[in-house]
């Protein structure tokens, strides 16, 4: 293999990181991977120290914090051609993200703070925690601050007057809605709710607590619970309902609609 067509290797690999990190701009104590074609000596892993920079071979300091991946390859390029090497290729890559993150809350199976990478989104953020759980909602919750300032801790909705809540349709995201996939931002919390349930119980063949989504009809909340058993009666349904705190009792028919936290109940026949 000529010289030649190993620098075009090179080159397409260094491109494959490079789009997959292009937009992610760096920050104190993320860890860069900075390679110099043939010059393993010079070739190596680099921590961001807390000043923003960190120290590469024979040109010293090298400004990184709040630059690309890009920048910072033409910097090291340019600073190299001047009296060390003839025509360098740099590449850099972020080994281990540290200093931007997210949160993820709620109904995933691995919640937690997780390093951002250039161009995430909520579908690889949700993949990242393990995805959702079987009890988790349609929709979900971005918490994001309108300062843009970095957070310490996750943010809860509804405590921060700082924070905006963008609300993500999983559903939608799933038909191919595509919009729903929002690109995420250093510091964002990402709540997953549980589903809202309606409770069926009565003469149905597996009562329990099943989650809904809006405009769920009596006759499919029945078919969640496996539908009605020979000694029940889809002309004796009860809904209780809380309305204004109070229990009230209502008479069904099974193109009603439920509501989260309604209990459903059939009655047996009377012969």
């Amino acid at each position: 293999m000529t010289r030649l067509v190993q620098i075009g290797l090179f080159l397409a690999l260094c491109a494959g990181l490079q789009a997959r990190q292009a937009d992610y701009i760096v920050g104190a104590q993320d860890v860069l991977t900075v390679t110099v074609y043939d010059q393993p000596d010079m070739s190596g892993k680099f921590t961001v120290e807390t000043d923003g920079s960190f120290s590469f071979p024979l040109i010293g300091r090298v400004t990184a914090a709040g630059r690309t991946l890009r920048a910072i390859e033409e910097d090291v390029r340019k600073r190299l051609s001047d009296g060390y090497l003839r025509n360098p290729q740099v590449s850099a890559a972020v080994e281990t993200y540290q200093s931007q993150r997210i949160f993820i809350m709620g109904e995933v199976r691995a919640p937690g703070a997780y390093g951002l990478t250039g161009n995430m989104t909520v579908i690889e953020a949700l993949s990242r925690a393990g995805s959702t759980t079987a009890a988790a909602g349609d929709e979900v919750m971005i918490v994001r601050s309108k300062t843009g300032s970095q957070a310490t801790g996750p943010l809860i909705p509804g405590q921060s007057a700082d924070s905006d809540i963008i609300r993500v349709n999983l559903r939608e995201m799933q038909l191919g809605v595509m919009s729903q996939n929002v690109s995420l931002r250093d510091g964002d919390t990402i709540v997953v709710p549980k589903a809202q349930a309606v409770y069926v119980f009565g003469q149905v063949r597996a009562p329990g607590a099943y989650p809904v989504e809006k405009d769920t009809t009596v006759l499919q909340a029945l078919s969640l619970a496996g539908g009605v058993t020979d000694r029940g009666s889809t002309s004796r349904l009860v809904i209780v309902r809380t309305v204004d705190g109070k229990k009230k009792e209502l008479k069904a028919k099974l193109s009603d609609t439920v509501e989260p936290g309604d209990t459903l109940i059939v009655k047996e026949r009377f012969f």
